[in-house]
């Protein structure tokens, strides 16, 4: 009798929290966002205008005067910056919806070790690095061009204002809309013999990739990056279920995810995590070159995480501009960090304010391992902005880059931008030349049996954690 009333508790209890995380985090894309007309807008390496609505025109320039939009971010010390130039608000939103939202989630299976259901109001930090790999995975498999062809479709209801009912019933819309036959109109128009077929394998493509990375990231023990498996990474470092995370040590687990990883398609990637705010070029190559070394030929992409402070209790604003830089690259994927007591993950900018996701809106578990799963609820349909100045100072860059060539090319770019940003002597991280064994520093092990981290790493990370803010 006794151990059953104490489920019943334990049951009225979960419906309550579940209540309550459905009330506290459900807002979250209520406020409207406003964008000028006047100034361009970043999103991880593409640049948007809207001045000419209606219009679409998209080029590619590896070269802008200081006369340009870039050249007034930059100076003239950044001549050579890759960026595509579109037009049209419509061009910007598909894009932006197109980029893998991973939010708070309840009712997933329970978290091994404790009796968490949920990660409302602590696992923001492990969403927005989730977030942060998703983006360079899409880079990996589906190419910085690819947008959800449904993309535009999530405003069929006011996007400033859903609730998760509305999400809910917006799912359950469309998943009968799988069933359903397509407006003849909205699709391409057909093509003769093999510039249609191949059209068609494209598209067939590119849905399967859509998928299977959203599934890498499901809420289930069995999902390669899911909440579950970094959690069993995390806990090898001193951290549990339930804990506060910080950007640095989510970049450390994220490492170790993927060379944990099992999935043949996930092989060809690696992750290198710098060492007190430094990247030893010859151990980011010696991963990216690690297939040859087994005889399987051709080299690793390299997702590159660098951990660093903008400043000391509040964000320096002299960083604005390098980290304007850094959004607009080709090789960015993200930056993950945010506000006192909120973790956001960072894809833009806009004048002074950043561009971000917010992970903090509660929504239901959904099954990635179901046939057609929906996809609405991994999309976000409202992008949001926060002054620089109100960022907090921790937070985490990532770059991703294919091969060494583009690496050594990232490197040469990156250091550019931090040498012009760094008004004394010492820039917010460096490339630096050789192995950190070199300069008497352990190298990230590739494979530990035991441990997460390194003797050397944990003494980083320990003082990494004391300076980082607590996330809610």
């Amino acid at each position: 009798m006794e151990a059953t009333g104490t489920d019943e508790v334990e049951k009225i209890k979960s419906k309550f929290m579940s209540a309550w995380h459905n009330m506290k985090y459900s807002w979250v894309l209520k406020t409207k966002t406003y964008f000028s007309r006047n100034s361009p807008v970043f999103l991880l390496g593409k640049c948007y205008h809207f001045k000419s609505e209606g219009e679409y025109q998209a080029r590619h320039s590896s070269q802008f005067s200081s006369a340009g939009a870039l050249g007034r971010f930059y100076g003239s010390n950044f001549d050579k910056i890759n960026t595509e130039i579109s037009g049209n608000v419509e061009e910007f939103r598909k894009d932006f919806i197109s980029r893998i939202w991973l939010t708070y989630r309840e009712e997933f299976p329970q978290i091994k070790g404790s009796a968490l259901t949920t990660d409302c109001g602590w696992g923001c930090t492990l969403r927005t690095g989730q977030m942060l790999l998703a983006q360079g995975l899409m880079l990996h498999f589906l190419g910085r061009a690819w947008v959800w062809p449904e993309a535009l479709d999530m405003d069929s209801s006011d996007s400033d204002s859903w609730t998760s009912n509305t999400v809910r019933k917006l799912t359950a819309s469309f998943e009968a809309s799988l069933t359903a036959e397509r407006d003849p109109k909205i699709l391409p128009q057909p093509q003769r013999g093999p510039a249609r077929r191949s059209w068609d394998v494209t598209e067939m493509r590119n849905e399967v990739y859509h998928r299977k990375i959203i599934s890498w990231f499901g809420d289930s023990p069995l999902a390669a990056f899911g909440l579950h498996q970094l959690i069993e990474y995390g806990k090898k470092s001193g951290k549990m279920a339930g804990d506060w995370y910080g950007p640095a040590v989510v970049a450390h687990i994220l490492r170790k995810a993927v060379e944990e990883a099992r999935d043949p398609e996930l092989q060809g990637v690696t992750v290198y995590v710098a060492q007190d705010c430094t990247v030893y070029s010859s151990d980011v190559i010696d991963r990216q070159c690690s297939f040859m070394d087994s005889g399987k030929g051709g080299t690793k992409a390299v997702i590159i995480l660098v951990p660093v402070r903008l400043g000391g209790e509040r964000t320096n604003t002299d960083y604005l501009e390098f980290v304007k830089g850094i959004l607009s690259l080709e090789y960015c994927v993200g930056i993950i960090g945010g506000k006192p007591k909120q973790s956001y993950y960072f894809a833009g900018f806009q004048d002074d304010s950043l561009i971000y996701m917010d992970p903090h809106y509660c929504q239901s578990f959904v099954d990635v391992s179901i046939k057609d799963f929906p996809l609405e609820s991994f999309h976000c349909p409202s992008p949001k902005k926060m002054s620089f100045k109100k960022m907090d100072p921790s937070c985490t860059i990532g770059f991703y880059c294919r091969t060494v060539q583009d690496f050594e090319k990232a490197s040469e770019e990156i250091t550019k931008m931090l040498k012009s940003s760094s008004k004394e002597k010492y820039p917010l991280f460096t490339f630096v030349k050789g192995h950190s064994r070199d300069y008497d520093f352990a190298s990230s092990p590739l494979h530990e049996e035991n441990d997460l981290f390194s003797e050397d790493e944990k003494k980083r990370l320990k003082k990494f954690s004391t300076e980082e803010f607590v996330l809610l």
